[in-house]
C-alpha cells in the first residue's frame, strides 16, 4: 500500500496541519431577543440557554459576549400584541423600543456589527411576513412597509438589515430606498433561500409570532426544491444583496454549497432554533456530548461553504474555544 491516508492522521500536530476547514468566533453571529421593560431575563423554555432580554439586561450580556470574542449580533423584537396592526406601523414608529435599543447598543458598543430583522410578522396582527388582505399575502403592497422599517432601522444605527420576509423584489426595493434615504453604506443580508421549515418552533415561541391563520408556504420555499434556490439567489444578487443566506442550515447543507459554488459574495446560514433545540434536548438527556455535537454541527455548516453562521450556540462555542 503506497498510499496510506492514516499517515496524515497520525498525530495532533499533523491533523492540525492538514485540517481543511477552520471555524472560529469570527464566523459566528449571535441572535438575541429583546422586549420592552426593565430587569427582564426570561429563558425560552423550548430553547435553553437563550433568553428574552430588556435593554438594561442585554447591554451587560453583549459586553460579556464581546469579552469572549463575539462581535456580531442579530436582534429580534418581542412586541406586545396591543402594538400590532395589519400594516405593522409600530415597526417604524418614533417610540419603538426596538429602534431605541439599536441606538443604545450601538452607542455603547460602536465596534460591533449589529443586524436587524426586516419582516412584518413581529409587528403584524396577522402574524405574517407580508401584508394580508382577504386571506392573501400581497407581495407588492408589502414592499413599501418593509422599506419604512429598514430606513428606520438604518437611522437608528443598524449595520446590516436582514429581510426575512421572502417577498419577490424586496432586495432591490430596499436597496433603492436605503440609497435614496442616504444609507448607501447599510448592508443587506438577504434571506435568500428561506424554507418553509418545521424547525422554527422555538423561535416563534420566543416572539409569539406564529401566523394567526394559514401558513407561510406561499412565500417561504418548498423544502423539496434546490434549483429554485439558484433562481432566488440570482435575483437577490442582481438586486444588490451584499450577502446571501440559507435558512435553516443543517438540513440544507447542499443549498449552502451550491450557492457558495455559484456566487462571488459571502454566503451565510442560519442554524435555526429547532436545530439547536435538538442538541440541547439530547445533551440534557445524556444522549449526546453537548460540546462535541454542537461544534460538529457548526463545523458542518462552515464546511458546506458558509462564511457566516447565525447560531444560538455562539456564546457557548465562544466559551469552549476561549
Amino acid at each position: 500500500m503506497r498510499r496510506r491516508p492514516r499517515r496524515n492522521r497520525s498525530s495532533v500536530a499533523i491533523r492540525a496541519m492538514v485540517e481543511e476547514t477552520q471555524l472560529s468566533t469570527a464566523n459566528l453571529i449571535y441572535p438575541m431577543f429583546i422586549e420592552d421593560g426593565k430587569s427582564v431575563k426570561t429563558e425560552i423554555k423550548s430553547l435553553p440557554n437563550n433568553y428574552r432580554w430588556s435593554l438594561d439586561t442585554i447591554l451587560p450580556e453583549i459586553e460579556s459576549c464581546i469579552n469572549l470574542g463575539l462581535d456580531k449580533f442579530v436582534l429580534f423584537p418581542a412586541v406586545n400584541e396591543s402594538l400590532k396592526d395589519k400594516v405593522a406601523s409600530y415597526s417604524y414608529a418614533s417610540d419603538n423600543f426596538y429602534l431605541d435599543a439599536i441606538q443604545k447598543i450601538k452607542e455603547n458598543f460602536p465596534q460591533i456589527s449589529l443586524m436587524s430583522d426586516v419582516a412584518m410578522d413581529p409587528y403584524s396582527s396577522d402574524g405574517h411576513d407580508g401584508f394580508v388582505q382577504n386571506g392573501e399575502i400581497l407581495n407588492d403592497e408589502t414592499l413599501p412597509i418593509l422599506a419604512k422599517m429598514a430606513i428606520a432601522q438604518a437611522q437608528a444605527g443598524i449595520d446590516i438589515v436582514g429581510p426575512s420576509d421572502m417577498m419577490d423584489g424586496r432586495i432591490g426595493f430596499l436597496r433603492d430606498s436605503l440609497d435614496e434615504a442616504g444609507y448607501s453604506n447599510t448592508s443587506i443580508m438577504a434571506y435568500t433561500a428561506k424554507y418553509a421549515s418545521a424547525f422554527y418552533g422555538p423561535f416563534r415561541d420566543a416572539l409569539d409570532s406564529a401566523p394567526k391563520g394559514g401558513d407561510k408556504k406561499s412565500y417561504q420555499m418548498n423544502p423539496a426544491n434546490k434549483q429554485e434556490a439558484l433562481i432566488e439567489a440570482e435575483l437577490d444578487y442582481q438586486e444588490g444583496a451584499d450577502m446571501l443566506m440559507v435558512k435553516p442550515a443543517t438540513c440544507y447543507l447542499d443549498i449552502i454549497h451550491i450557492l457558495k459554488e455559484n456566487f462571488d459574495i459571502p454566503i451565510t446560514a442560519y442554524n435555526v432554533s429547532g436545530e439547536c433545540a435538538m442538541i440541547y434536548a439530547a445533551s440534557q438527556n445524556g444522549w449526546l456530548d453537548y460540546q462535541a455535537a454542537m461544534s460538529e454541527m457548526l463545523l458542518s455548516i462552515r464546511r458546506a461553504g458558509a462564511d457566516g453562521i447565525l447560531t444560538y450556540f455562539a456564546k457557548d462555542f465562544a466559551k469552549f474555544t476561549k
